[in-house]
């Protein structure tokens, strides 16, 4: 067995081993992507705060972390599906740090994907981290601060 795929191994034992409660860096970047004052984002905040994580799967680059919803817990108007994706997390050993997407699937939310950038690894451990928010033009990155794009979200949430 290669090296990386060492790595990969040890990596999924030590998150598996975890209690599957969510972590305080999902539970952060989770809030931040579900903040502001739209009745879509209220919805989702009813959601996560009755959501239990029911897997969470390791890539060696990131990870998805998947949540269950109780069935009677709301869901978005029209069972719409789309991602959320504005939080970045500045991390130590990340050179260009991680970035996360909220997966909404049908009005519920689904999972969280967080991912690395460049040849960077996920760190074994992440006891610190700041994150900001993602500003940006088509794809392309004008930046990150502490404020919210809130044109760039309202395209994608709709009135």
């Amino acid at each position: 067995m290669e090296l990386r795929s060492l790595r990969v191994a040890r990596l999924k034992m030590l998150w598996m081993n975890k209690t599957m409660g969510i972590t305080d860096l999902e539970r952060r970047v989770v809030e931040m992507l579900l903040s502001g004052n739209h009745s879509t984002l209220e919805t989702l905040r009813a959601q996560f705060a009755v959501s239990e994580v029911s897997q969470r799967e390791f890539t060696g680059v990131g990870f998805f972390t998947h949540f269950a919803i109780p069935p009677d817990a709301p869901r978005v108007a029209g069972k719409r599906s789309f991602q959320l994706g504005d939080v970045h997390a500045d991390i130590p050993g990340l050179r260009l740090g991680a970035d996360f997407i909220l997966f909404i699937t049908e009005g519920a939310i689904d999972f969280l994907e967080g991912f690395t950038h460049g040849d960077d690894q996920w760190p074994e451990t992440v006891d610190t981290f700041r994150l900001t928010y993602v500003h940006t033009v088509g794809a392309v990155v004008r930046g990150t601060s502490r404020e919210r794009d809130w044109e760039a979200l309202w395209r994608v949430l709709g009135p």
